[in-house]
């Protein structure tokens, strides 16, 4: 496990999500779009509730779904743990300056989800079945006639839905509901593969009939419990605020068990978790607009830039902020730890000796270039009753910070005796360390929401929210993977599918954490980089798009085009 863990690690740095180069490419690519359309996020942002509300749909346009319920769905298949889980690791690695670089993934990513929802939408065909099949790789086959590049994201979407659309996703979910109602893991996952089965069988029209209704819910109650623990540490807010910035090209500097971050790390995981949570750029979120009863392609386009607005900058920021103004990102609180977050270096530590903070921050964010004496333990540790034994050289690491009162435990039993360390790594994966450090993820968020007037009991909110969210998104993301499989191999293949989804589903459940994030940020850029580049090729397409869709509103709905005219013009 440990081998494959390294693996998934080292090919994450180069072609994941928060890898060097990626960030650049996707803000690049949204960069470039908001210019040459002129800042379609800003201008179309009221028209696109308008069209959202229903106001200008028309009977016996061809789809599968209305306008709302393929937001409701698309927002299902983005507000997940991105949101809850997401957010905590990207606060926990790159500290306030992260969050920052979520919202510029958010606004740039407006414009990119109404490029590809608009494309995927206008160059969308009729599966064997009846039924509506859209996506990225619809525009690049029927376009761009370009098969191979189709065939690489339809396979790539299928390899996502599960490193990003399910594991994750009940991977977090059951962590949470272990966490606040001491649920076994497996017993989770069971349950809800039984609910996932019933859900999905019934094709698109049952899955946007569940995601209306339960979009609206998991978002208000998520709201009212993030606002009551901003507003519980209400002092905190602005120091919160003001540490974003001031930390926005400096990097984070070390406080409380938190050890620093470079510009580096607040940048890459701030775009990495910010695409996973919106999914701007993916090619995702198009497959599911490309259902909706629309006679002009671009009106579902603009329907879509209410996406990441909703789910980064509104669900998101209430995340970091309750994370930030609660201290929870800085404390530690005692919890299980995992292996892969764990380290065990030679030397005594600790985070009130400025030099040692020093060094050992050096050693958490610069991996390839470790420039000071701190090296991984090789040897052994002695342990007596549970406890490590006195006089031993060495620290533990875990989650980025110098862990306290340590309990060894196998078989729910204290250990005594000796333990082989190889590498800063325990060779015994049987044994169980319990102890106080930071935490990241779903608990982080979880621990925060914790720091209100409701107490411990703002933990449920947490769990309530995150099972609504993450499991809206798996029903989702099964449909982007049926689409993907409906292109590939046709309809007939899409009820197998199903059935290993749900098969990966459960297993998900009880996977260890990092090691399913490290795979959904490289499923990401593989299912990202073809549609980015197809996009760009059709630009001059989506531009002439814009201006077709414009002409033709004017003709049917002259008075409010006038209206919206002048509202650009005040602009």
């Amino acid at each position: 496990m440990d081998a494959i863990t390294s693996f998934i690690i080292k090919l994450n740095q180069y072609i994941g999500s928060k890898g060097a180069w990626f960030p650049y490419v996707l803000l690049g690519t949204g960069v470039f779009f908001t210019l040459y359309l002129k800042f379609p996020q800003l201008r179309y942002f009221f028209h696109a509730i308008r069209i959202t509300r229903g106001k200008y749909e028309r009977k016996g346009a061809q789809g599968d779904t209305t306008h709302f319920q393929s937001l409701a769905t698309a927002l299902s298949g983005t507000v997940g743990t991105g949101n809850i889980g997401g957010v905590g690791l990207a606060l926990y690695i790159g500290g306030p300056a992260a969050l920052f670089w979520m919202w510029c993934t958010a606004f740039f990513g407006m414009t990119l989800k109404f490029v590809e929802c608009t494309l995927s939408h206008k160059y969308r065909e009729v599966d064997d079945r009846g039924g509506i099949s859209g996506g990225p790789m619809y525009y690049m086959k029927n376009k761009l006639n370009k098969k191979w590049m189709a065939t690489i994201f339809a396979i790539a979407t299928i390899l996502c839905t599960f490193g990003t659309g399910n594991m994750p996703q009940i991977n977090n979910i059951a962590s949470s509901a272990q966490l606040s109602f001491n649920i076994e893991p497996w017993i989770t996952g069971a349950v809800l593969s039984v609910f996932l089965f019933l859900i999905i069988i019934g094709g698109i029209k049952r899955i946007a009939k569940v995601t209306e209704r339960v979009v609206p819910l998991m978002a208000v109650v998520y709201i009212i419990g993030a606002f009551l623990v901003i507003f519980t540490n209400f002092a905190n807010i602005i120091p919160a605020f003001k540490s974003i910035f001031i930390s926005l090209f400096s990097g984070s500097a070390a406080i409380g068990g938190f050890l620093g971050a470079t510009f580096s790390f607040a940048f890459t995981n701030g775009v990495g978790q910010g695409i996973f949570s919106n999914e701007a750029g993916q090619g995702s979120a198009a497959i599911a607009h490309s259902a909706a009863r629309a006679e002009e392609p671009v009106s579902e386009g603009i329907v879509s830039i209410l996406e990441p607005f909703v789910d980064t900058l509104l669900i998101c920021t209430l995340t970091g902020l309750t994370i930030l103004a609660s201290g929870a990102w800085i404390d530690k609180t005692e919890n299980v730890f995992q292996r892969v977050d764990m380290h065990v270096i030679q030397g005594t530590y600790n985070e009130e000796d400025p030099e040692h903070v020093r060094q050992l921050s050096d050693f958490i964010n610069n991996p390839k270039g470790r420039a000071n004496d701190i090296r991984p333990f090789s040897g052994i540790l002695k342990v007596e009753d549970g406890r490590m034994a006195e006089g031993q050289n060495i620290t533990i690491l875990h989650a980025r910070s110098i862990a306290e009162n340590m309990t060894f435990s196998e078989n729910n039993e204290p250990v005594t005796g000796e333990i082989r360390v190889e590498e800063g790594k325990l060779s015994n994966p049987s044994i169980e360390i319990r102890g106080d450090s930071r935490i990241h993820s779903a608990k982080l968020t979880t621990f925060a929401f914790s720091r209100s007037f409701l107490g411990s009991n703002g933990k449920y909110i947490v769990t309530i929210g995150l099972i609504l969210f993450a499991f809206s998104t798996v029903i989702s993301w099964s449909y982007y993977g049926g689409r993907a499989i409906t292109y590939l191999l046709g309809s007939g293949f899409v009820m197998p599918y199903r059935m290993v989804y749900i098969l990966i589903f459960f297993i998900g459940s009880f996977t260890e954490v990092t090691i399913v994030w490290k795979i959904a940020e490289v499923a990401i850029v593989l299912m990202a980089l073809p549609n980015l580049i197809g996009i760009l090729l059709l630009s001059k397409d989506m531009k002439l798009s814009v201006k077709e869709y414009w002409a033709y509103f004017k003709e049917k709905y002259p008075k409010e085009a006038e209206d919206i005219r002048i509202r650009e013009l005040k602009s």
